[in-house]
């Protein structure tokens, strides 16, 4: 229970951060840089009577009966109220705090730290395992049916609705809409990876045994042990493998240090860990 209380929290920060970008950064300088919030603004320019946070939920509300019609039900509960979750709240940050001109007349640094908030709130709200939905279904249709990828569906959606700004607000606005939504792209991929950043670790050691030992014991981790032959002595050797996060290789480090200075430690970032006690394979 307490684990699902913590998720729903940073689910709802995570889809607030986003709000954040939408009403503080993105609406107030025209900046329609991909996804429902960004097709919004477009709609909002069409459409001045309705707010910004209505037009959102009207959206994500007809996205997700068109992905039950063509996809069925392949939207988790959690997708379903992040979507509707971040509609409200920029909805809610029109009426707190409206916004009648950009904080600063510099686009482009308003547009940098909007994006930096937002790609950090959605990288949360991906790490409960939901998303903020939007383009992410007409990206899914288009795998369904026409076999695009969904990263290049979503890519394409985006792309597209930065395309439409250039007709409403001119093309200045538009290049800086196409840089939005490339920065945030890779500003999601660091932050997702920063979650779950691990290591994998290969130790050569005259003290294997106890290394071994202190991985599996304090650490509470796995290893796997196998021979290799030195090339210049040709003297049988245990090389320990095993992946650990930041903190336990740090307690690792220390340990060794503490009991084989001659140690031979090599480390390789790992951008994706499949399979047992890490992400599922399907």
């Amino acid at each position: 229970m307490i684990k699902k209380l913590w998720s729903f929290t940073l689910m709802n920060i995570g889809a607030f951060f986003v709000a954040v970008n939408v009403h503080f950064f993105l609406s107030p300088n025209d900046l329609a840089t991909g996804g429902v919030s960004g097709l919004s603004i477009v709609m909002n320019k069409v459409f001045p009577d309705l707010s910004l946070g209505l037009i959102m939920l009207i959206l994500n509300i007809l996205l997700f009966i068109v992905g039950i019609i063509f996809l069925g039900f392949q939207f988790g509960a959690k997708t379903i109220y992040a979507s509707l979750a971040l509609s409200f709240m920029v909805w809610g940050l029109e009426v707190v705090y409206p916004m009648g001109a950009p904080l600063s007349n510099d686009i482009l640094i308003q547009l940098i730290i909007g994006q930096i908030i937002a790609a950090t709130g959605m990288a949360i709200v991906f790490h409960q395992g939901a998303s903020t939905g939007g383009t992410d279904i007409l990206a899914m249709i288009m795998n369904k049916y026409f076999s695009v990828e969904v990263g290049k569906g979503v890519l394409m959606a985006d792309i597209a609705i930065a395309a439409s700004s250039v007709f409403l607000f001119g093309p200045a606005i538009g290049m800086y809409a196409f840089f939005g939504v490339i920065l945030n792209g890779l500003v999601i991929d660091y932050a997702l990876q920063q979650f779950d950043h691990k290591n994998e670790i290969v130790i050569i050691s005259r003290e294997s045994k106890q290394v071994r030992e202190f991985i599996v014991r304090q650490l509470g981790k796995g290893a796997t042990i196998h021979t290799a032959r030195g090339a210049f002595n040709y003297e049988d050797k245990e090389v320990i493998t095993t992946i650990l996060g930041r903190k336990d290789f740090a307690r690792l480090k220390k340990y060794i240090s503490s009991i084989d200075e001659r140690a031979f430690v090599t480390v390789h970032s790992m951008n994706e860990i499949l399979g047992e006690n890490f992400k599922r394979l399907a």
